[in-house]
């Protein structure tokens, strides 16, 4: 178990560790986007283990706040909404002022700010929490430092590249004198919680076209980044082969109008015959919010996709999931200790580089080039031992 006298371990701990037993309100921020914030559970949860009795809050853009909904290591989640920015200068403000009020009422002791940005910096600075703690990241300030009382040291290079974010949220209470060396792995995994009303709207929209439960495969081929994004002829291409050989197909996509053309895109490229899809096919693209997704992924047998926010739902609901990375690094950001397989290029040296598509063109041949086939057979591999 994580251990919560950091005394315990007297010899081997932080000279400047906290005592867990004096904090009772915690206020963890992440502002990014809906996979960084799932990818915070993990701490929560061992926040929670530290101190059952500590009150958790978390601060999220409003967007993302469906990826916490319903954790039960959570009291509150605050939210800042993105559209802020475009309201009247005096309308945005008060939404500002009745924020940083609703927080400054909580009186946190510790506040975990897991995002290097100033938001969250000004944040610290106003609501005076006893403790704080955030990276030291590679910009760092005079004021960033004197800001915080715990700057969590990260790894660079490519040894940064080789440790998982949820690693790096996790460092940020190691570094606060948490021993967590002997924690339950079930406490590391990712959680989401699709709740009731999403879990009646998947039930209802799977019974309608008779697809029972572990007898599909969950396919989501796009991504915010369409440089994250396999070609739109090998994405036809794999779904053909999953029909050929009797597959149902749940296919989704975000309510977003490139996502959606993606999707018409592969679409109208199948050679699949109608009879067949009317059967074995059904399209959601569009039409899922994101405990609605989390619920369809736990009914999957299997799902299909690249790096984005439903691979790491698939991770949190544990269904067995095949990922194509690209320029995107799958030890840092990969499947988090569920059942996976991960397809990469062994042809380019170059990759993970993180750059938008090679050259920033934005088409990243490393992913580009990946077979249908590796595919086909990282499925068969991963069913058969699942």
């Amino acid at each position: 178990m994580a251990s919560l006298h950091t005394s315990d371990w007297n010899f081997q701990h932080p000279k400047d560790a906290i005592d867990w037993r004096k904090v009772k309100r915690v206020l963890v921020i992440k502002l990014r986007h809906h996979g960084d914030v799932l990818l915070t559970t993990p701490l929560l949860s061992s926040l929670k283990q530290l101190n059952p009795q500590l009150d958790i809050d978390a601060l999220v853009y409003t967007d993302t706040m469906p990826m916490l909904m319903g954790n039960p290591a959570l009291r509150m989640i605050h939210g800042i909404d993105k559209r802020w920015k475009k309201l009247p200068w005096f309308t945005r403000l008060r939404r500002e002022y009745k924020l940083w009020h609703s927080l400054k009422q909580q009186r946190y002791d510790l506040i975990l700010h897991l995002t290097e940005n100033n938001r969250g910096m000004w944040l610290v600075r106003s609501l005076k929490p006893r403790w704080s703690a955030t990276y030291k990241g590679g910009h760092v300030t005079l004021l960033w430092k004197r800001t915080f009382t715990h700057l969590v040291p990260q790894p660079i290079g490519p040894a940064g590249a080789r440790r998982h974010t949820v690693e790096k949220h996790l460092d940020v209470l190691r570094r606060l004198g948490a021993n967590l060396s002997e924690q339950p792995a079930p406490l590391r995994r990712l959680q989401i919680v699709p709740g009731e009303r999403a879990t009646d709207v998947i039930t209802t929209t799977l019974a309608a076209v008779q697809f029972d439960e572990k007898q599909f495969i969950h396919v989501h081929p796009a991504s915010r980044w369409f440089f994250k994004c396999w070609s739109v002829e090998k994405n036809s291409l794999l779904l053909d082969k999953l029909f050929e050989r009797g597959e149902r197909i749940v296919l989704t996509a975000a309510p977003d109008s490139k996502e959606s053309a993606m999707i018409d895109a592969i679409l109208d490229q199948l050679e699949t015959p109608r009879h067949i899809l009317e059967k074995r096919f059904l399209n959601l693209s569009g039409q899922l919010t994101l405990r609605e997704m989390a619920a369809l992924t736990a009914r999957a047998k299997a799902f299909i996709g690249v790096d984005s926010a439903p691979m790491h739902i698939a991770a949190a609901v544990q269904t067995p999931a095949v990922v194509l990375f690209g320029p995107s690094g799958e030890l840092e950001w990969g499947p988090w200790q569920s059942p996976h397989r991960l397809i990469t290029s062994q042809e380019y040296a170059c990759r993970p580089c993180g750059i938008d598509g090679c050259g920033g063109g934005k088409v990243s041949d490393c992913l580009a080039t990946l077979p249908v086939s590796r595919v086909m057979r990282a499925l068969d591999d991963l069913l058969a031992q699942s």
